[in-house]
Order: C-alpha cells, then sequence, then structure tokens
C-alpha cells in the first residue's frame, strides 16, 4: 500500500536511509532532515506485517525545479513496480505544485529511462548543487551518479 510518511515511520525510515547510504546507495539522513522533510515522503508499506519496504521523497529545489531522492526499495521486493509507483506519486505531488521540471541523481539510470527521464550534465542542475551536493563528500570530483531530468 503506498501513503504518505507518517511521523511513527521515521525511525524506520532512519534505518532503511542510513543501512542504504551504508551500501553506497544513496546519501544518509539524520533523524533531524528525516523529521524536517517527512512531508516530502511517500512510504510504501507491505500490509501482511505492516512494515515500510519501499520509499521515496520529492524535494522542492526552487520554484522552477523538484528533486526525487531517497529512493529505495527491500531487495526482495524489487522488479514488482513499487519503485515506480512511488516516483510517480512524487512526481504526481510535483504536478500538484506545478513544478514540471524534476530531476534525480542515480545509479539507476535504466530505471528513471523508462520513466520517461533523459540523462544531462550535472552542471545544468546549478541550485542543486549548492544544496545537498555541496555537503557530499564525493563533491565535486567524485561524484559517480547520473543526473537525469524530466520536463512534463
Amino acid at each position: 500500500m503506498l501513503r504518505k510518511a507518517r511521523v511513527g515511520d521515521v525511525k524506520t525510515m532512519h534505518r532503511i536511509i542510513n543501512s542504504s547510504s551504508g551500501k553506497g546507495e544513496m546519501l544518509p539522513r539524520s533523524l533531524m532532515d528525516i523529521y524536517g522533510s517527512l512531508r516530502d515522503f511517500f512510504v510504501y508499506v507491505d500490509e501482511e506485517n505492516d512494515s515500510i519496504i519501499g520509499l521515496c521523497a520529492m524535494n522542492i529545489i526552487w520554484e522552477n525545479l523538484a528533486e526525487i531522492r531517497s529512493l529505495y526499495v527491500e531487495e526482495e521486493c524489487r522488479n514488482q513496480g513499487i519503485g515506480r509507483k512511488l516516483v510517480e506519486a512524487c512526481i504526481s505531488e510535483a504536478i500538484t505544485l506545478e513544478l514540471f521540471r524534476i530531476f534525480t541523481l542515480t545509479y539507476k539510470k535504466d530505471f528513471f529511462e523508462r520513466l520517461g527521464f533523459k540523462e544531462v550534465n550535472r552542471s545544468t542542475l546549478s541550485e542543486k548543487i549548492w544544496s545537498d551536493c555541496f555537503r557530499c563528500s564525493k563533491y565535486p570530483d567524485y561524484c559517480d551518479e547520473v543526473a537525469m531530468i524530466v520536463e512534463l
């Protein structure tokens, strides 16, 4: 079941995000950061055991730009359309807010291409560089993520 994240989900989300970060799949997030951006997140819950098996956030970067970030689906649940549903929910929310340029930095280029994203030069995302990227240990010389954007 897809739904907006709730306060009671934060500690589980924190564990998932930082476990994924430890594998080099995404940036780590503090509890404070997750609480502060909780409204950005959707979660996918396994209804049988009421556990979060996926999550994704849509973050507003600027007046004309949003970011899809912190996408994660439990390994045993991948290739079932959960990631697609999470990203589509984030895109739908961005459209509701009249944000029609949406980007991501990803290691999953093929996945995002199937959703209509196109690869772009990272330098075209200058607003992003000065937010999360600036704080990343891989910035600026070692970033190995692919910058992708969809314009709706």
